[in-house]
């Protein structure tokens, strides 16, 4: 390489690493910020629209519940014992009656036997303590008994005779328990649940300790489902219910309202009420504990004019063409719609009073008519793109 040349490459490194001065650098961003007002300022706003049309539209309420028979009965032990024999089971039909368990009643035939043999003691004596009492009204007019015998033995015999009353209460009692231990249905229905083993020994001192849970028919059962506070206003009795289960997503079941409690449940400042919903299970498809997502129809309406609920929902942007909003106060009911005037560039305000809603859609009652079209989005702003103008800058 000749001196001229490295001459000449020498000094257009020492040119490239001077730096560029600071009045250079805010000459290059006023004209970068200047070239993007520009754009922004001959933007051309589009937007999405969609017509009122006419439809049916409902109303529902959701919650989740779980299902459970109409009847359910607990078949407890009044008496404390070793399970001897148990002649149901899990899923067992059982009629009003059966003999489903048994405790050994060898302590309570020994405790009836005992009381029999105390009221047949007490009985004799009331035999002894009456022949007593009639010898002595003979003898007190001969003066051979005083008044105070014959006082004393009257005393005896009704002393005798109530005690004969109490031993019959403990043979009956007695015998009361000795019939506990024989444990039978109280109803007629299928057994859903078994909490005792055959040899396991109960104790009924403090509670009655459970034995079977029985249903009494689970051709017909309940839902009962939890309705937040905000909607159970607009449950009511008779409204039919739609649900679904987990074991058979792809089916919808049907039910009423059959109950609505007023007591509320608070969990975690959420308050909710139980709504109690009747369903019909002919095919014993559903069974107790399932949990169902319930649908409540509230109301509906065929044949009504209706907008998206993006319509309600929708605000121009900044740079939107819009006539003057209407100054009255809207209404609980009336909600503010665009419509497109102008050649689809100005934005019109218009008071629409609204109805029921599905989430998705909502019933219009008056303010629009059919096949107008409201704004639901904003497309774009046709922000032209952003360059940079203008020759680089120099160095100083």
């Amino acid at each position: 390489m000749g001196p001229a040349k490295k001459g000449r490459l020498n000094w257009e490194v020492w040119r490239l690493r001077r730096p560029i001065p600071a009045v250079a650098i805010v000459a290059a961003a006023l004209t970068l910020l200047m070239s993007i007002g520009c754009g922004q300022k001959d933007g051309l706003v589009r937007y999405e629209t969609s017509p009122v049309a006419r439809g049916t539209i409902q109303e529902n309420v959701t919650a989740s519940g779980s299902l459970s028979a109409v009847v359910s009965v607990d078949v407890g032990s009044q008496v404390s014992g070793k399970i001897l024999g148990l002649f149901v089971d899990f899923n067992s039909p059982v009629r009003k009656g059966q003999l489903v368990a048994e405790i050994d009643p060898t302590v309570y035939e020994a405790t009836l036997r005992q009381s029999q043999g105390e009221l047949a003691s007490a009985m004799a004596d009331v035999t002894l303590k009456r022949q007593t009492l009639e010898r002595t009204k003979i003898l007190a007019p001969q003066h051979a008994a005083t008044q105070l015998e014959l006082d004393q033995a009257t005393a005896q015999l009704a002393q005798a005779e109530a005690t004969v009353v109490t031993k019959q209460a403990a043979v009956q009692s007695a015998q009361a328990n000795l019939g506990y231990c024989k444990i039978t249905a109280p109803v007629d229905g299928i057994v859903i649940s078994r909490k005792v083993d055959l040899g396991q020994t109960l104790i009924a001192a403090m509670s009655t300790p459970v034995l079977f849970t029985i249903a009494q028919d689970i051709t017909e059962m309940n839902i009962t489902a939890d309705v937040s506070e905000a909607d159970i206003g607009q449950v009511h009795t008779g409204q039919p219910v739609e649900f679904t289960v987990d074991a058979y997503p792809d089916e919808v079941f049907h039910g009423t309202v059959k109950q609505v409690r007023k007591s509320p449940t608070t969990m975690q400042n959420v308050v909710t009420y139980q709504t109690i919903i009747g369903v019909k299970n002919p095919k014993q498809k559903l069974f107790p504990g399932m949990t169902a997502d319930v649908t409540v129809l509230v109301a509906k309406r065929a044949n009504a004019l209706q907008i998206p609920n993006t319509a309600l929902r929708y605000s121009p942007p900044q740079a939107a063409t819009v006539e003057p909003v209407p100054s009255r106060k809207l209404q609980h009911n009336q909600r503010l719609v665009y419509t497109l005037a102008s050649g689809g560039i100005k934005l019109t305000p218009v008071i629409v009073k609204t109805g029921i809603s599905d989430g998705i859609n909502t019933e219009v009652v008056e303010g629009v008519a059919e096949g107008t079209q409201l704004v639901t989005a904003t497309i774009s702003s046709g922000t032209k793109s952003v360059g940079f103008s203008g020759p680089p800058p120099q160095a100083q």
